[in-house]
């Protein structure tokens, strides 16, 4: 099997000659120019190395919380969303792993986004109800969690019907989320007998708990689709039959481009015929 070259999705920046091994003259020129101001700079003992990512990522994290999302970043400091999104979550569709080091200028770019200046009125939901449903998942019920959010208890479901609720609703859970995420319910007055029925409800509903979303870092991000509580064969039934329907091609194929055996998928879709695509071979 042989890779074809990846062309860069821009020519804006150094990674088209670095990542992606564009030789553009112009893109050249660029990279030799940036050679060269590095090198005056290390000599003139100006030079300012990479920094760490995580307060990037934090700030991030914390924008998101407040409903400004990675896309809305992007359009705000004109960076490409994937260049954005890589300082919260793994790029699995290139493989790149989650960035951990930034430079000075970005770091500035993306720190000078501030709540108070771009919350918008009114937010998606899907952050809001992941947090309801992560912290079922270590045992609190969803209506301590509304009370500790300062909302009315009936609201904790029926604001989720809606395409988008209050930015200043989805503040005050992240915030209880952040606290109550660190304690434990028993100790503050949740019945043993409620714990385990919200974990229970966690568990039939494959709700994931805090520390998944600490790993994905994508709990505002709505076109993040959680794998949480899948098996390995599931997950391989999904792809195939998204492979299988997208494509229009058979199990086989499916197989190939999976890594795995053509009886494997046949496992699957045994196993999950939900996902059952029955024209193939």
């Amino acid at each position: 099997m042989t890779t074809a070259d990846r062309q860069p999705p821009h020519h804006n920046n150094l990674t088209c000659y670095t990542d992606y091994k564009c030789r553009l003259p112009e893109c050249v020129e660029r990279y030799n120019a940036w050679g060269r101001e590095r090198g005056r700079a290390i000599t003139n003992g100006t030079w300012q190395p990479l920094l760490d990512a995580e307060p990037v990522r934090q700030h991030l994290l914390n924008l998101h919380a407040a409903g400004i999302t990675i896309h809305r970043v992007a359009r705000l400091t004109g960076m490409q969303y994937r260049s954005v999104r890589n300082f919260t979550q793994h790029d699995y569709g290139n493989a790149a792993p989650r960035r951990r080091r930034v430079t000075r200028e970005v770091a500035e770019k993306l720190l000078a986004i501030t709540v108070e200046e771009h919350t918008p009125g009114h937010v998606s939901p899907v952050g809001t109800l992941r947090r309801f449903r992560a912290l079922a998942a270590i045992g609190w019920p969803t209506l301590h969690t509304a009370r500790r959010a300062g909302l009315h208890p009936s609201n904790r479901n029926s604001m989720f019907r809606y395409e988008t609720i209050r930015a200043t609703t989805a503040q005050r859970v992240a915030e209880a989320y952040d606290e109550m995420r660190h304690q434990e319910p028993a100790r503050h007055g949740v019945s043993a007998t409620s714990i385990k029925r919200a974990k229970l409800q966690a568990e039939r509903g494959r709700w994931a708990p805090p520390a998944y979303w600490d790993e994905t870092g994508a709990i505002d991000d709505p076109d993040f689709e959680p794998m949480y509580g899948l098996t390995r064969r599931e997950i391989i039934a999904q792809d195939a039959h998204w492979i299988m329907t997208t494509l229009n091609v058979g199990r086989a194929a499916a197989a190939e481009r999976l890594g795995v055996s053509k009886a494997y998928i046949d496992h699957a879709f045994r196993d999950h015929p939900q996902y059952a695509v029955e024209a193939a071979a």
